[in-house]
């Protein structure tokens, strides 16, 4: 997503929030429906991933689906928020994103960190990412329906990419040595965005939740996520929530001594919020 385009996304949010949700919001301020202290959000994420990397100082790119056929997979992602006053969050959000051990047959043949994997030959791969993000978010509309804030969180990825392929003969009689490549990179994204709540009802029942984060990083890359979810509040404490997440859409241009990365983990979510 380039620059201009992000700012346009956001300042539509921004807009169609305050013309259609904000004088909702006004209607009763006495005590908000989303009063705590300490919320832990857990969740099960179904994640499609998609895209390609390339190893250093590499000009090809190998693309996870349709190279390496990876699939969708099942993974956690949580959130810890301490609301310290009325409009001022700090929090941390983690996720484990392992597309984890995967075989297939080449159907072309292309190199990564220098090593030769040629078409025909069975390989076992895989890609993993621990995302960690801590950060802040300050509510600059609250009332009792919900709010509209800014978030500000410094997304930290820690991915690794490997290819094993053990010595074989494949079925038009080429030899392949036993080979196997790997790559790292520690990519930290300061982003940036709205997010918002608003109690569709007239008590703390039902509620939607969304935000939109991102950050073009001019020759380096540049990153967007988001999310949509519905929730229903069982409890004053206890909620289930359900929806859909753009985990991240992540682009890193290679260079000489780091991987490049261009790679979208979105799918759908369901989980509890526990809130005191």
């Amino acid at each position: 997503m380039s620059r201009v385009g992000s700012h346009h996304v956001l300042l539509a949010i921004a807009i169609l929030f305050n013309l259609s949700v904000a004088p909702l919001l006004h209607a009763d301020d006495k005590e908000d429906f989303d009063t705590y202290k300490i919320r832990i959000d857990a969740a099960w994420y179904y994640i499609n991933p998609s895209g390609s990397f390339s190893g250093t100082n590499e000009s090809g790119t190998i693309d996870i689906q349709k190279d390496l056929g990876f699939k969708s997979y099942s993974t956690f992602a949580g959130k810890a928020d301490w609301k310290f006053t009325r409009k001022n969050h700090v929090y941390i959000a983690i996720s484990p994103l392992n597309s984890s051990s995967h075989q297939s047959v080449l159907n072309r043949t292309f190199t990564f960190q220098g090593q030769t994997f040629n078409a025909g030959i069975a390989t076992d791969s895989s890609l993993n990412s621990l995302y960690v993000a801590p950060g802040y978010q300050y509510d600059f509309i609250r009332r009792k329906r919900g709010h509209l804030g800014l978030a500000l969180q410094l997304d930290i990825f820690n991915t690794t990419a490997k290819i094993n392929a053990a010595a074989q003969v494949t079925g038009g009689g080429v030899r392949q040595a036993a080979t196997s490549a790997s790559g790292s990179l520690v990519t930290p994204i300061p982003v940036a965005g709205p997010d918002f709540r608003f109690y569709l009802t007239n008590s703390p029942k039902v509620f939607v939740q969304g935000n939109v984060l991102g950050m073009y990083l001019f020759g380096y890359g540049n990153f967007v996520s988001s999310n949509g979810i519905i929730g229903v509040n069982f409890s004053r404490h206890f909620a289930a929530v359900g929806g859909y997440q753009l985990g991240s859409r992540l682009h890193v241009n290679g260079t000489h001594d780091h991987l490049g990365l261009r790679i979208t983990q979105k799918g759908a979510i369901a989980g509890l919020q526990v809130s005191y």
